[in-house]
């Protein structure tokens, strides 16, 4: 049997260490999760109309939303974490033609994108009644996501694995120093985020890669919310609504706020002034009581993220930036099948890791 130390507890961690089948690896993972995104995240799971140029991360990406319903079936997420709405995309309506023209290109190679409906005034408002009457394009496909009922609904079916809460140091390819001294294992892999790059610091890489600060709002409604569908404004403002009347509005991109988890007025006034345009009565949902999370993202310098092997033996992944509850489940997926069949089939989705990893 084959020992695997897993560093890191969020959306690849965990994903990762439940793929492994437990009569082959013993797995252990660490986590010490302060600040983690995915622990704070909730997110849309809806690529397809993305006008990113990098067409490797659209192809993981798109792979990635393709792959969630089968985990979401085979892990028994609930509806609760994970749930098809669909997505209604809100831009100028001068710019939904051609938005609509996208989706049916992309849905020839995609088509877990589902039905793609131009909607009018009226059907936007009824289908979400939040929005104001106003044009949109809706695709059937898309979903929601809860990144911290996943992270807990993962540990609770995880029952093979060994959870310890703490920061670790790395010695070697093969060596984690831990609270109890020393560990040996014949895997390490390290998928910690925007920590990666302290982390590998004692073996000599030098890793592109930087902290984002991301703070979203938690509306707590007395709204019939469950069926609504998501909604991606125009601009940094996402509306997601789940379950139980819980509303949330994110997320922001804070490149220059480095390590810090306070909630800012700053941030939820730049939330709630960029999704008002698009509400019927913006007070109506703002005068709810709320709270904020805040989690720290990983990104690069061209926002994309990288997974793989080291020449030393040791996996990493990082850099997911914002898009992580689309990719982190395929990255794992696919170092899954890298440590379980050696299978190395992921160049179509990203550049080498010498971009990224020196």
């Amino acid at each position: 049997m084959e020992k695997i130390a897993i560093v890191g507890g969020g959306i690849i961690g965990l994903t990762l260490a439940n793929l492994l089948p437990p009569e082959k690896f013993e797995i252990t993972l660490y986590d010490e999760p302060t600040g983690q995104a995915t622990k704070a995240s909730a997110g849309i799971i809806s690529p397809w109309l993305s006008k990113r140029r990098n067409k490797q991360w659209y192809q993981l990406a798109k792979a990635g939303a393709a792959l969630l319903p089968k985990l979401a079936q085979d892990f028994q997420l609930d509806e609760a974490i994970y749930r098809q709405v669909g997505s209604l995309i809100l831009q100028p309506e001068e710019n939904l033609a051609a938005l609509t023209e996208l989706a049916e290109t992309r849905k020839i190679d995609a088509p877990e994108i589902g039905d793609i409906h131009l909607l009018s005034n009226q059907e936007t408002a009824e289908m979400l009644p939040l929005l104001k009457p106003q044009k949109s394009l809706f695709i059937t496909g898309g979903a929601r996501l809860d990144g911290l009922g996943y992270l807990n609904h993962l540990k609770k079916i995880a029952t093979d694995i060994q959870f310890h809460n703490e920061k670790v140091q790395i010695k070697n390819p093969e060596t984690l120093l831990t609270s109890h001294g020393p560990e040996q294992y014949d895997r390490i892999v390290l998928a910690v985020g925007p920590h990666l790059k302290e982390l590998s610091a004692p073996l000599n890489y030098q890793v592109d890669i930087r902290p984002q600060k991301g703070q979203l709002i938690v509306f707590e409604t007395n709204f019939t919310s469950e069926d609504w569908p998501v909604a991606m404004l125009a601009g940094e403002s996402d509306l997601i609504p789940f379950n139980n009347g819980k509303i949330l509005l994110g997320a922001t991109h804070e490149n220059d706020a480095n390590w810090d988890l306070e909630p800012t007025n700053a941030a939820f006034h730049q939330l709630t002034e960029g999704a008002a345009s698009f509400l019927i009565q913006p007070e109506k949902l703002f005068q709810f009581p709320h709270s904020q999370r805040v989690g720290t993202r990983a990104y690069t310098s061209d926002f994309a993220p990288f997974f793989g092997e080291l020449p030393d033996g040791i996996i990493v992944a990082s850099g997911l930036g914002s898009s992580g509850l689309t990719t982190g489940p395929m990255i794992a997926n696919l170092l899954a099948n890298f440590l379980n069949n050696h299978e190395k089939k992921w160049d179509s989705y990203q550049k080498s890791l010498i971009n990224y990893l020196k």
